[in-house]
């Protein structure tokens, strides 16, 4: 267990070492149980989190809230739109006032070439550690909920073939942060990541090479597939989803006129079967249903959509607790 976590900045998993995440499961899993049985486990009485929306959020602004009362402290809620930002507070700014008045900044920033640059410009400036809420590259939190719930339903998961698929979505052109995070996490934990995707939906170069060079340290396995059925097949885990083809147009009209080529990426019962029998659908909410995926499939004795929603409360205090 790494016990020298106080002040680090959690922007990307990939910037903290195996030993470290590790550490943050072993810690989630211990406060779940805590909080199953009632054990009160107040590690940051009388602190307070900045949390700094630039996108809409349930699940990450209800889980910080929770998570940060259940550890004796306080979430101050702030959305951009009602704070001096628009009016000329810098990222610097951001950093040094609310590096003062809180023990943490969490940032949710998901503007295309935006977001992260933003997140570390304000980490530059803080005394506090900067948690990333989600940028238009990563989503730590969400994917640390993910391996935990891949841990609790699989066991170990090296050996276990995860298919992080693109699937169609109407509802507006989602970041490229959740399948990132992905399959760079698994891969550093010696899965055999298929990454399934039509041809103008890839994925950053850069974060595709890391996931790659993971692979190879962790014995395990990186794969592009782009049949969509294909990509079921043998699968363990399912974890199917939309994202926008951001690298191939930055123009969202016309990445959704792209992805209407796409319209039967659903999962759907057909799919699911081609997977293996006690595979295990995953999405990290909210799914465009029977769009992305059926009521079926996701209402369906392999989703385990709520149990993963759940486990962001748990892998978030755990994080918090450890760096703040």
């Amino acid at each position: 267990m790494q016990t020298g976590l106080k002040g680090r900045d959690l922007i990307t998993t990939q910037e903290w070492t195996k030993d470290e995440i590790d550490t943050v499961l072993d810690l989630a899993f211990d406060l779940k149980r805590k909080q199953a049985v009632g054990e009160p486990h107040a590690y940051l009485r009388d602190k307070v989190l900045a949390m700094l929306f630039f996108f809409s959020s349930t699940r990450t602004r209800a889980s910080f809230e929770a998570g940060m009362a259940q550890l004796g402290g306080h979430a101050m809620f702030m959305e951009s739109r009602t704070t001096q930002i628009s009016h000329g507070d810098t990222a610097t700014e951001i950093g040094e006032i609310l590096g003062r008045y809180s023990a943490g900044i969490a940032i949710r920033q998901v503007d295309w070439g935006i977001g992260n640059a933003y997140e570390r410009a304000v980490a530059e400036a803080s005394r506090v550690p900067v948690l990333n809420m989600q940028c238009e590259m990563y989503h730590p939190h969400q994917i640390l909920a993910d391996l935990m719930t891949i841990i609790e339903k699989k066991g170990d998961p090296r050996g276990k073939t995860i298919n992080v698929s693109y699937a169609y979505a109407s509802s507006y052109q989602k970041p490229l942060s959740v399948p990132q995070s992905l399959i760079l996490l698994a891969t550093r934990f010696g899965m055999n990541v298929r990454l399934t995707r039509p041809p103008e939906f890839k994925l950053m170069p850069e974060i595709v090479a890391q996931a790659e060079e993971n692979a190879k340290r962790s014995k395990g396995s990186f794969e592009i597939v782009e049949d969509f059925d294909e990509g079921f097949r043998g699968a363990d885990v399912v974890y199917a989803k939309s994202w926008g083809a951001m690298l191939t147009t930055h123009d969202a009209e016309e990445s959704a006129r792209i992805a209407q080529q796409y319209t039967d990426w659903i999962t759907d019962e057909r799919r699911m079967a081609l997977a293996n029998d006690d595979a295990i659908y995953m999405h990290p909410l909210p799914a465009d249903r029977n769009i992305e995926v059926t009521d079926g499939v996701i209402d369906g004795p392999h989703s385990v959509v709520f149990d993963q929603a759940e486990n962001r409360l748990h892998a978030q205090k755990a994080v918090m607790a450890l760096t703040m």
